[in-house]
């Protein structure tokens, strides 16, 4: 497993940045950077990275690639094919970004999320995307979200056959996927069914916890490692039974104490 977090952790340098990760044990990082920054600052970042044995799992992106205004929607397109250019150059494990939401929140919830409509746009832009790169070394992959495209694995792997390109793959953050009763009290089962339909497209996992709160009518918390419902120990072994070198980005944490906690915490669970 390659354990990393989605913070920069506070830093002076590249190799500050990289051998403070390194210190910590840990085998991943999320780029820092996007293609918008200086060349050699970002050649800094990839050599410490190397030096230090950190792969580069995720550059992100976290535009709304679908959105309603037609110039906001053609930067956020403009700014992933920059961002998969990146990641591409850089030799990242993936670019991953969300399909996109038909609202003003970039990321929210709306009924036209579920539309066919919103299908359509949703493959073609990648399919765009994907195109005006032709990546070789790296992966465009959409994380698994609870509200718009993909809601499931099955819904996924329409997404994989609809968009049809080689390397379009998988980001996996099965917490975003907890929804119903049934998938948090059985999640065991669905961690199953999400890796046997999907692992061997899976390029990068996303790991914090999900509690049902005891309130009506249904509230999903999402939390730290531990403080939740998932079997958190299972989903790790399960994933590195398809690549040992899986990495799991703990995210959504507020400040670096909180990163450094979770941290120790999956260490002690899988006894690291």
């Amino acid at each position: 497993m390659r354990l990393g977090t989605s913070s920069p952790l506070e830093h002076s340098s590249p190799k500050d940045w990289a051998v403070k990760h390194k210190t910590l044990g840990l085998g991943s990082v999320n780029f820092p950077l996007s293609y918008k920054d200086d060349d050699a600052l970002i050649d800094a970042y990839v050599k410490e990275s190397e030096k230090n044995d950190l792969m580069i799992a995720e550059v992100g992106v976290w535009r709304n690639t679908l959105d309603l205004d037609k110039d906001a929607r053609k930067e956020a397109i403009e700014y992933t094919i920059g961002q998969l250019e990146l990641a591409d150059r850089i030799g990242a494990r993936c670019c991953v970004n969300i399909i996109g939401a038909r609202g003003p929140r970039w990321d929210g919830a709306y009924k036209e999320n579920f539309s066919k409509e919103t299908w359509k746009l949703g493959v073609k832009t990648i399919q765009e995307i994907i195109d005006a790169v032709n990546p070789t070394n790296t992966y465009f992959t959409i994380e698994s979200m609870p509200w718009m495209f993909p809601t499931g694995p099955d819904e996924y792997i329409q997404l994989l056959e609809s968009v049809d390109r080689d390397r379009f793959a998988v980001h996996m953050d099965i917490f975003n996927w907890i929804t119903t009763p049934r998938r948090y009290f059985l999640n065991e089962e669905f961690i199953n069914e999400c890796f046997e339909k999907l692992g061997e497209h899976i390029r990068s996992c996303h790991l914090k916890d999900v509690r049902m709160e005891e309130n009506y009518t249904l509230f999903f918390r999402e939390t730290n490692v531990g403080n939740g419902g998932i079997n958190i120990r299972y989903l790790i072994e399960k994933a590195l039974s398809f690549d040992d070198n899986m990495p799991f980005i703990i995210e959504h944490l507020n400040t670096d104490e909180e990163y450094l906690n979770s941290v120790l915490k999956v260490k002690t669970l899988m006894a690291l």
